[in-house]
């Protein structure tokens, strides 16, 4: 995993393990930003969000964006910051399992259950990330039996692709 000025942007379903796989790998080394940790009736939550990711780069902060992040719709803007701050940007993919997201969700209670129709709407928008959309590096996570995350690279871009020796 990244240890200088890296962008990670998780990419998976509500209750695919985005958050501990957070706590567990990446808590106390990178800055987190999450659209959940807004106040619930807060506006322009994407503005927010980009200013939040844009202060951590300014101050050479690495930071983990934890929403489910389903297309290139969301994470265009965060790599082109990264890349704008001359950081990198690592997509952390966690290949969909729509019975166990909404397992795993059932389980949650108040604010952290998401009704089982933005699970599955969620699940119609979702695209795996690749270095063609711009990823430095795409790392595919899924949990591993025993409480934990396996970690695997699944694409690299070029070494120089944004002209910065990356």
């Amino acid at each position: 995993m990244a240890t200088g000025t890296d962008v990670a942007v998780f990419v998976g379903l509500q209750a695919s393990g985005k958050s501990t796989f957070y706590d567990q790998r990446l808590s106390g080394r990178y800055a987190l930003v999450s659209k959940d940790l807004f106040p619930r009736g807060a506006r322009n939550k994407q503005r927010r969000q980009m200013r939040l990711v844009e202060e951590h780069l300014a101050a050479g902060r690495p930071v983990a964006v934890d929403n489910t992040n389903p297309s290139p719709h969301e994470w265009v803007p965060l790599v082109e910051l990264a890349h704008a701050h001359g950081a990198t940007a690592t997509a952390y993919w966690f290949p969909p399992d729509v019975a166990g997201s909404l397992r795993r969700n059932a389980a949650r209670e108040g604010r952290d259950r998401v009704p089982d129709v933005g699970v599955l709407a969620t699940s119609r928008q979702l695209r795996e990330p690749s270095a063609e959309d711009g990823f430095d590096a795409v790392h595919e996570v899924r949990f591993d039996g025993r409480g934990g995350f396996e970690v695997r690279v699944r694409d690299q871009a070029a070494p120089d692709r944004h002209g910065t020796g990356r």
